[in-house]
């Protein structure tokens, strides 16, 4: 039994779980041979074919409308299989930013034709995005990006820099926010967002070495670079009220409870076994799963204000710091717990896991914004400043 299966206190529609089964069968398969410390890379992990053999079966862009290729599903259907990706450690991290809120992005605020070029291409799993919001001086004072797109007789001339761009390298579009009018000290006003295709002439992307040994997170280079009228999403000026909207859809989902959750499992396996069993393993297991129950139920609250059209940009917040928190406290907790005693019967891949998920730990609160900033939303939205 997975982790998932202790989990299910909010109702997902049954026509919606019931896709849970076929999805599982699958992954069984396809991530058999996968070690569990490459899987607990999941959605920093990264396969064009694995995204590819999820949008020949519909798996990727399942909420968006079939006329733009999508599968027309209701969003707890893509819900069931987020989680399904989490828990088994599937490489999704190619298409995972396309399809989770570039695409639907588009869906909302692009023209016609550009939603007629890129989301077919993002649910085949043939286009990747990444995200171009934060930028080296405005850390996690979003508002004060100084990545400037000035209008033109051809476009736009973008000229600047974004930092932390996951897989920026692996991708052929970012959707970035930028500033069209105004500089830093007019805030909000100005901002715009715009597509940049990075195979563009003047882009140059420098991917950054993590703890772990990871390169995924990259920072991206604008010299000069020439946009086409087309490349701009939505209203000019408007970027801020359309990335605040985009950034609840980063910060709700499973990804924010489950980046240790591959640990856990492997760990729980051995904890069921002799040499693992403890009256302290069991009660921290039971800690674990008291507080991922909750979380989770509230990630499909927020799921269902989605799907009702709200923005719902507090509690998705709160999602993200509270179950970012639990993320961090996993690894923490695990190796206590196993170095407490004699550690000479522990697996190596248990231990292997474990190395990779402590070194990861400290970006889970710091990707989709900071542990500070959520906390400042969530008290703003509380009343209590």
């Amino acid at each position: 039994m997975s982790t998932l299966d202790s989990l299910a206190l909010t109702c997902i529609p049954a026509q919606d779980e019931a896709l849970r089964a076929d999805i599982r069968a699958f992954l069984a398969q396809a991530t058999r041979d996968m070690p569990a410390h490459i899987r607990a890379r999941s959605w920093g992990g990264y396969s064009t074919e694995f995204s590819r053999q999820l949008g020949a079966r519909g798996w990727i862009g399942m909420t968006l409308p079939p006329e733009y290729g999508g599968g027309g599903r209701s969003a707890f259907a893509r819900y069931v299989l987020v989680e399904e990706l989490l828990n088994f450690g599937a490489p999704v991290g190619s298409h995972w930013i396309a399809d989770r809120q570039s695409a639907p992005l588009i869906l909302k605020y692009g023209s016609e034709a550009q939603k007629q070029f890129y989301i077919p291409r993002v649910c085949r799993g043939e286009a990747f995005f990444c995200i171009g919001m934060s930028e080296p001086n405005a850390g996690s004072d979003l508002a004060s990006v100084a990545t400037r797109a000035v209008p033109n007789e051809r476009g736009f001339l973008l000229n600047g820099q974004k930092i932390w761009t996951t897989n920026a390298h692996h991708c052929q579009y970012m959707i970035a926010l930028v500033r069209t009018s105004g500089g830093p000290a007019d805030r909000h006003k100005g901002l715009s967002q715009v597509i940049v295709d990075l195979s563009l002439p003047g882009v140059t992307v420098r991917p950054i070495e993590d703890l772990s040994g990871d390169r995924h997170f990259c920072e991206v280079f604008f010299d000069n670079v020439q946009l086409a009228p087309d490349a701009l999403i939505g209203a000019e000026g408007q970027g801020w009220e359309q990335v605040t909207a985009e950034l609840a859809y980063e910060r709700s989902g499973p990804e924010r409870l489950f980046s240790s959750i591959v640990l856990f499992d492997q760990w729980l396996d051995y904890v069921r076994t002799p040499a693992g069993r403890s009256d302290a393993a069991v009660l921290l297991a039971g800690k674990v799963l008291t507080q991922l129950a909750p979380l989770r139920a509230m990630s499909v609250a927020v799921q269902e204000k989605l799907t009702q059209g709200a923005s719902p940009i507090v509690e998705a917040a709160l999602v993200k710091e509270l179950g970012t928190t639990l993320e961090q406290m996993i690894p923490a907790a695990i190796a206590d717990a196993l170095f407490a005693g004699d550690s000479e019967d522990i697996p190596v891949e248990l231990l292997m896991t474990l190395k990779y998920v402590t070194e990861a730990a400290p970006s889970f609160s710091l990707r989709g914004g900071t542990r500070d900033i959520l906390r400042g939303m969530i008290a703003r939205g509380l009343g209590l400043r």
